[in-house]
């Protein structure tokens, strides 16, 4: 296997409505065949505009009342429960589930990485806006490139946040390994390897958290693998999903 090569895109600026993050990007990067592109939801929901003001938003009485219980503005909860598919728990934070699938804290909208007074929400199709860049960046480089869309997110058990994956295009989200042998010659019967979530969480240690400006990284020379897309637990498999909802009753 040859080394894998891992690249921040430098130099990008500060993305705003209307800007075409692929030709940015291609402007800045040379990219090759079989690349995968991760870029942070961030620039990507700033550049379709998926923004609002706080001050254009009317919290409802549940938005006010979830303010009061976790100590935070109704206003930007209202843009959380505006955002979610169906909210799983609702102290000490809000945990909802998204349309597209994604659980999340808040749902994934945030107020950092946005000038004040604003709020931004994860793209709503994540899944469209990978293919959607990785048809622009082939029509414009004449490239076959991968696509992941990242977003940071706490995990259950552990503390901090790490890169995960909303959407994806050119590869299998998972990696399966069922019915493949060890070392030792045993069939691996439950082996699935998220793929699309380790390349992610490594992307996102290049993009940094606060100030880095690094909002795109290319990974090169990664192998193919075959596996399926089924990256979410349906909701009759989510244990935890069914726990949480359980406790919120």
């Amino acid at each position: 296997m040859e080394q894998i090569l891992v690249m921040g895109v430098q130099g990008l600026p500060i993305i705003h409505t209307g800007d075409n993050i692929a030709a940015m990007i291609c402007e800045r990067a040379t990219l090759q065949d079989g690349d995968i592109l991760c870029i942070a939801s961030t620039i990507y929901s700033k550049a379709k505009g998926y923004t609002k003001t706080l001050a254009s938003i009317t919290p409802s009485e549940r938005a006010q009342r979830l303010a009061n219980l976790n100590g935070e503005d109704p206003r930007f909860v209202q843009a959380v429960l505006d955002a979610s598919k169906d909210i799983i728990m609702e102290h000490p934070f809000i945990l909802s589930e998204l349309s597209f699938g994604h659980i999340g804290v808040r749902a994934g909208v945030d107020q950092s990485n946005i000038e004040d007074g604003m709020v931004i929400f994860l793209p709503p199709d994540p899944m469209s806006a990978a293919r959607e860049l990785q048809e622009d960046i082939r029509a414009r480089v004449n490239k076959n490139i991968g696509i992941i869309i990242t977003d940071t997110c706490g995990r259950s058990f552990r503390r901090g946040q790490t890169g995960h994956a909303i959407g994806w295009s050119g590869f299998y989200a998972i990696r399966d390994f069922r019915g493949d042998t060890d070392l030792f010659g045993h069939v691996l019967k439950i082996t699935e390897e998220a793929v699309v979530d380790e390349i992610a969480g490594f992307a996102n240690f290049v993009m940094g958290e606060s100030n880095n400006g690094v909002p795109a990284v290319i990974f090169r020379n990664c192998s193919t693998w075959t596996g399926h897309d089924n990256l979410y637990f349906r909701n009759d498999e989510d244990i935890t999903k069914r726990v949480l909802k359980n406790a919120e009753k």
